[in-house]
Formats: structure tokens, sequence, C-alpha cells
């Protein structure tokens, strides 16, 4: 604190201490110190980041509402109200009973992230809590020591390197490596001492030179080695399946100038001096990352034909490098804290998905996609630079562009050339997205989606459909059910009562749980006259016109499972039936009733449970279509694929996916294609059969898992 005490109001931070000893004495830690070394510690490295009083402050109380009598209105009235955030954002809620430990966790994120888009002092303190905890991990139990290491890695690491903190990720993330794999790590350990004097002897041979060409260029600089964290090592170990020799092939140097002018300037130098190795080259001062990291990284070849890698940044780079956003940390003192809001951007965004996370595991998901991927940027048509995580596809790229745009993404050019939606997208390419107002999302692809806004807004629309879907056909089968009972429809008030009687929130989603079997018509018409009995109603005689009604709109939903039209049914993408085909439905939990072929193995392989299959009679809608995959062979003659698409075409039927490569002697192409019935798929077989060169067509199953599982 002394670097810096003329900025702090040092009389408080040493009453805060003053009440965090007394309020923790006699505690003691399991590795048996007084548990106020651990609040002073916490602190200390807080102080480090150079944080503001407030931040010292609720270092040094901020397990005091947790753990003491002292409570949080306490911390309030001796501190004030920023204290107390803080604290209150930092503060376990183990008070609260969860029905699962990932719930608890869960909510804890939640509250971590909701107090941290407010105030990004809290994310930085339980940072140096956790940091600090993990260094003294070694006196709780083994199982403890596993579960919390886990969880640093996963989640504490991820949210460090996310505000640029690579001081404390690295630290964290070798900790938890320490603890996890313990043998591992030690092996790992003694190879880099034993490696220690002749790998620095090789950054001199490098370093040495490097500097002699700094100064006669007149470049003001400080050349160091970079040391290599363990974590980072053995991961690329495990990635590239190399030994620790191989890896460690490429040597780490950090150039360290005044200007950004003269990080250009070295990097000429070095580029003039020694060979640079190809598609090595990053400038992260041109684009920063997203987490304010801003380097130039660039990889030559240097003395006895070793690689080094090479970083060059100016101080004020450094200081971000390594401390992130509490490099930038100017909170209500300047009146201006842009580059903290930048930082929390990401944050806001997770407080969008939780909203729509239904359960803990769905909202863990989201965290961890987000937290782990390194990133890639592409180009807009227009030469606008998207960041997108690596191994993004076009659909991330739409939704990065416009939500309506993903929504509407109905094909994807990548520097140019048609390219399917699920292609990664490498790091320089120009993406354009193809868009057409009658294309909606598929649920497949949340398959190949990596970004958290694709994935949720998928998923929305998705829910949305299926409820409204749902919702429509519950809304006629309780209307027939109230004409079978000869009742008028219910006023508004006793709908709603209805609704919470049977655990439903409002009346829509009791329509849509008839229609997904969550609750059924007995209990409905039970719920709202519990004098009638389902049972027991007079059956009278349709009218001719409730006749006809029904006859029309039978044969417009094509589907009648065991006598019952109208329930809500899925097409099952492992088997891609369509009407003329064999099938059976399959009645799966909360999602209706899956149709299958009936030779599907998915369907074959669940003889334990036959009450859950029904029969169906399935008639085409006109308007209906079904995707079919078909797998095409025949010569390399130019110009087949080209005959084979108008072909397709010429019997009126609309290819949605069409991809060719070559084989030994010949071709092999897959289609996907939409058809009416199963005669109309024969139709387009027998012609594709006819072309010339085309040696074998056949429909393609994948038989993969189906939504028979997801329930």
């Amino acid at each position: 604190m002394e670097a810096y005490a003329p900025s702090l109001d040092v009389d408080t931070v040493k009453a805060a201490y003053e009440l965090a000893d007394e309020a923790h004495a006699g505690q003691r830690r399991a590795s048996g110190e007084p548990f106020i070394n651990h609040a002073v510690e916490v602190a200390t490295i807080a102080a480090e980041l150079r944080l503001d009083s407030s931040s010292i402050i609720g270092a040094l109380v901020h397990d005091v509402v947790e753990d003491t009598a002292v409570s949080l209105q306490g911390i309030r009235e001796l501190f004030g109200e920023e204290v107390a955030s803080i604290v209150d954002g930092v503060t376990k809620i183990g008070r609260v009973q969860f029905r699962s430990n990932t719930e608890q966790q869960v909510e804890n994120y939640r509250k971590l992230l909701l107090s941290m888009a407010q105030d990004a002092r809290v994310i930085l303190i339980k940072l140096a809590d956790r940091l600090h905890n993990m260094r003294t991990l070694e006196h709780l139990p083994p199982e403890k020591q596993k579960r919390i290491a886990r969880e640093t890695r996963e989640i504490y690491a991820p949210l460090a390197h996310r505000l640029g903190m690579a001081a404390i990720k690295w630290e964290l993330e070798d900790l938890a490596f320490k603890f996890l794999d313990p043998e591992a790590y030690n092996a790992l350990r003694k190879l880099v001492r034993q490696r220690r004097k002749s790998r620095e002897r090789q950054i001199l041979e490098m370093q040495r030179p490097l500097e002699e060409a700094l100064v006669e260029a007149g470049i003001p600089a400080e050349v160091t080695g970079r040391p290599k964290h363990l974590w980072s090592i053995h991961r690329k170990m495990l990635k590239r399946h190399q030994t620790y020799d191989e890896i460690y092939d490429l040597m780490a140097l950090r150039v360290i100038t005044d200007s950004v002018q003269n990080c250009y300037a070295a990097l000429g130098i070095i580029h003039s001096h020694w060979s640079p190795v190809q598609d090595r080259f990053h400038d992260y001062v041109a684009t920063p990352k997203s987490n304010m990291y801003r380097s130039i990284h660039t990889t030559v070849v240097g003395p006895s034909g070793r690689r080094y890698e090479v970083q060059i940044r100016t101080e004020e780079m450094h200081r971000t490098a390594e401390y992130g956003i509490a490099a930038h940390w100017r909170y209500k003192e300047s009146g201006g804290t842009s580059e903290v809001d930048e930082a929390l951007l990401w944050f806001r965004q997770v407080l969008e998905w939780q909203k729509d996370a239904r359960e803990p595991e769905e909202f863990m998901e989201f965290l961890r996609m987000d937290l782990f991927q390194g990133e890639i940027f592409v180009f807009t048509p227009r030469g606008e630079v998207k960041q997108l995580p690596a191994g993004a596809s076009p659909i991330d790229f739409a939704f990065a562009v416009h939500t309506e745009v993903g929504l509407h993404c109905a094909g994807a050019k990548v520097n140019g050339r048609i390219a399917p939606l699920s292609r990664e997208l490498k790091n320089g390419e120009t993406v354009e997205i193809i868009t057409n107002p009658k294309q909606w999302p598929s649920r497949d692809w949340l398959g190949f989606v990596k970004t958290s806004r694709a994935r949720q807004k998928v998923r929305q629309w998705i829910r949305r459909q299926e409820f409204d879907e749902a919702f429509r056909i519950g809304q006629e089968m309780f209307t027939r059910e109230l004409r079978k009972a000869r009742r008028a429809k219910p006023q508004e008030a006793d709908l709603q009562r209805v609704s919470k009687t049977l655990g439903f929130r409002e009346w829509n989603e009791v329509l849509a749980g008839l229609a997904r079997g969550d609750v059924g018509p007995s209990a409905v018409i039970r719920a709202l006259y519990p004098d009638e009995d389902p049972h027991t109603v007079v059956q009278r005689t349709p009218s001719a016109l409730e006749r006809l009604t029904e006859k029309i709109r039978r044969s417009n939903r094509g589907v009648t499972i065991q006598g019952v039209d109208n329930l809500m049914v899925r097409y099952s993408q492992c088997c891609q039936p369509v009407p003329g085909d064999d099938v059976i439905g399959y009645i799966t939990r909360g999602r209706g009733i899956s149709i299958h072929r009936t030779d599907c193995p998915n369907v074959l392989n669940l003889d334990s449970d036959p009450g859950r299959r029904v029969e169906i009679e399935w008639k085409a809608e006109r308007d209906d279509r079904f995707f079919v995959h078909l797998h095409m062979e025949g010569t390399d003659r130019r110009g087949l694929l080209g005959d084979v698409a108008r072909t397709i075409t010429d019997t009126g039927t609309d290819i949605q996916h069409a991809d060719m490569r070559a084989t030994h002697g010949g071709m092999a192409a897959e289609f996907a294609v939409e058809v009416q019935d199963l005669a109309h798929l024969r139709r387009v077989v027998n012609a594709v059969q006819r072309v010339k060169g085309v040696l074998s067509v056949v429909r393609r199953e994948s038989f993969g898992e189906s939504d028979l599982f997801d329930d």
C-alpha cells in the first residue's frame, strides 16, 4: 500500500482491519493459523493490484458477514453503501437451501455476475479470495481439494482471463493443476527444473543479439525471457501428443518499449535479422482481444535453427496484460470508466443468457462456452472485424452481426464461395450471410454453434415455436372437451385459479401442457367443474356441420394417433420418416410424440418400454415438406453434379444442401432434399438414377441418437 498510500483512506483501512481482527477473534483456518491472516492476504493481493480504498476495505471484511455476528447493515453504517455492496457481492449465500450442488453453484455465479455488472470490484476481490484459498489448499481434505481446484479451473481462471488478468490466471491454473493431477504436475515441475539452465542459455543466445540490434537502431527496449507456465505446457503436450522436449523447442522472449511506434519499429528490426515463421504472426495492437489484451506476436527462426516466439508491447500494454481490468482502474476518480465498462460488456450479456436458462446445467453450459474459447477475427464484406470464438460457424457470425440476420440465415459465402453453415471459420476469412425471410433456425444448428449468443437465440426461438404449436393444439383439445361436457367457456378468473391448482403459472401454459401430455383433459375439466365426471359425460351425435369441420381439420392435420388427432408430434431426425413409410409413434416426456420408421433401431432397442409405442395413421398434407438425405455415387464425368441438381429440381423438389467429393475413380455426393411423401421421394431417386454417370443413389439414414433419449 505504501507505493500509492497518498490516494488511499489509510485510517478507514486500519479501522476495517481492527473490525475484522475483532470479529474473527478465536477463529482459525484449516491450517491452524488465525482467520484474520486470510483477510489480510486477500487485501494484500488487492493492494498489489492497486485497487482503491473501498476495495481494500471490502477485502479485509469480505468474510465478516458470512462467518461472524457482524451484519451487512453494520458494514453499511461503518463504511458506507459502496463497501457494503462489494461485501454483499462477494459473500457466499450458504444460508439459502438449494436442491442440488449444481443449482447452488449457479445461484452463486448469478449473484456474482449480477453484482459485478454493477461494480467490477466484486470479481476482483473474489479472484483475490480464491487465489489465497488455492495457495493454502493443501490443508483441506483431498475430496475438498479436488472440488475447489476443479471449480477454480472451470470458472475462476477463465474469469481472470476474460478480465485480462494473466498473472492471476496463470497462478490459478497452475495451482488447480497441482491438486487435480499431482503426479503429472510434480513430474513436469521436475523436468522444468532440470532443463532450466540449458533453457536460460538458449534464451541468452537470442536475447543478447536482439538487445544489440535494438540499441543500434535507437529503440529503447527491455528484452526478457518469458516464463512458460506448467499448466500451459501440460495442455500443449496433451493437445499435440508431444513430449516436453518437443514442446519446448519454442523459446519465448518479450520486448517492452515506450511507444506503439517503437513496437512496430522493433518488429521490423526483428524480421530483418531473423526469418519469420509463416502463420505465426498476430497483431493484437491493431485488433485488441475482447479482454483488452494488446501485443504483437511473431515467431522467428533464431540461433541454431531454434524457433523463438517474441511478444512486443509497451509498458502500458504489459500492465494491462498482467492485471487486465485492474490496470485501468479509475473507479469514480477520473470520471471515466469506458475501458472498465468495455470489459464488463461480456458479463452483462451473461445476465441476458441466464434469464433464458431453464435449468442450472444450461446456464453453466452458457458460462463455460464463453469462458473457455480462444478468439478468431473474421471480416464482413464491408471490411468490419468481428471477434468470434475459435471453431465458430457462419451461424455464429450471423448472430454476431444481428439477431434478425441469424434467425433468417439461409446460407453463407466464405471468401466468396458457398460454404456449409456448419463450416469452421478461420482467422482472417471474409464471411457473407445469405438471408431469406422464410428461413428459421433449425435444431440441428445447436450441434455446431459455438457462441452463447447464437445458442441462446436458437434455443429461445425453438422454445417459442414449440410452445406456440403446443398452445394451439391444446386450445383445440380443450375446446373439444368443453363441447363434450356441454359447458360454456369459463371466466378468466376461473382459468387462472385452475392454472394455479394444476401447478402452472398461467392458463396458456395449461393449454400447452395439454398438447405435450403434461396434464390430461380429464384433470383440467375436473379442476374447472368439480361436480363433473369426465367418464360419464353424455355422448351426443355430432351435427352435420361438426362432422364436416372435423373431417377438414382431420385431413389437414395429417396425423391421427390411435384415433386421436391434433396431438403434438415431432418427426424424428434419426430415421427421417416421410408419409408413406411404415411408421410408429413413441411417447416422449414433455415433448409430445415422436414419429419413427418401424425399422428404426432407436425404436427397436426400446423393447423394455412397449407401453410408450402408439399406432399412427399418417397422411401427407398438401403443403408439408420433409427433409431426406440422399447419397449418390458416380463417375468423374464433368458436369455430373450440375446435371443431377437440375434433374432433382425438375421433379419439383427443393435442394437444401449439396456436397460432392472425389473418390477413387469417381465421385460421391450428398443431397438434402425436401419431399412431400414416399412417392415423391421415389420419383426423385428414379430420376437421378437415369442421369448419365450416376452409379447408385440411396436414401441415407443416420440412425444416430434421437429425441427418444432427450426425455
